[in-house]
């Protein structure tokens, strides 16, 4: 984000709505929701069961990855995402838009990689 964000406004738009396509496969949308339902499964599963040990390990885990990262994804990232892609690259309204949108998705972006991180050290926590 940091070299898209040094682009002049219209070329970051253009280049970060083509990204934000061609990231919208099938491998991505399988592991990305797949984890989601994983994380929720182990959560569930984890309240049902009640470990003697790990428990709390497992449900911070799927809480961090459940909110922190797919939740804020959904609800920060892709609204975002899709008020760009409405924005024709070369119009003020994009050139206006831009700093915010760099700004503010890479403070979500940063967050949920901090979620994602604490959920897979919670995960392995709780394995050992």
């Amino acid at each position: 984000m940091r070299g898209l964000g040094m682009l002049p406004p219209a070329q970051g738009v253009a280049a970060m709505k083509a990204i934000n396509v061609a990231a919208v496969t099938l491998p991505f949308m399988i592991v990305f929701l797949g984890s989601a339902v994983l994380c929720a499964v182990i959560a569930v599963v984890t309240f049902v069961l009640w470990p003697d040990e790990g428990t709390v390990e497992l449900l911070v885990g799927s809480a961090l990855y459940l909110f922190g990262s797919f939740g804020l994804t959904m609800v920060a990232n892709v609204p975002r995402n899709d008020a760009l892609a409405r924005l024709e690259p070369g119009t003020p309204e994009a050139a206006a838009y831009w700093p915010v949108y760099v700004r503010e998705w890479t403070l979500w972006n940063h967050v949920r990689t901090a979620a994602s991180a604490g959920s897979a050290l919670a995960y392995v926590l709780a394995l050992t």
